[in-house]
């Protein structure tokens, strides 16, 4: 059961293209894991806003490539 979090709504997936769905799914879930697994604090917060930098940079990279 994933805990409510705001942040998570950025790490939705499913509107993307299959090819970019490959990549982002990961993130989603780890995002989930990290919301579910850890506390709610403020290194929390920063580990989950740092991922999302990295899934942004993370599907950007897809796009350049195909």
């Amino acid at each position: 059961m994933t805990k409510d979090e705001p942040i998570l709504k950025f790490f939705d997936y499913k509107h993307l293209p299959t090819y970019l769905q490959e990549v982002s799914k990961e993130f989603h879930d780890l995002a989930q894991h990290i919301v579910n697994k850890l506390p709610d604090n403020e290194e929390r917060a920063f580990a989950l806003r740092k991922l999302l930098e990295a899934k942004d940079c993370a599907v950007r990279a897809k796009l350049y490539t195909d």
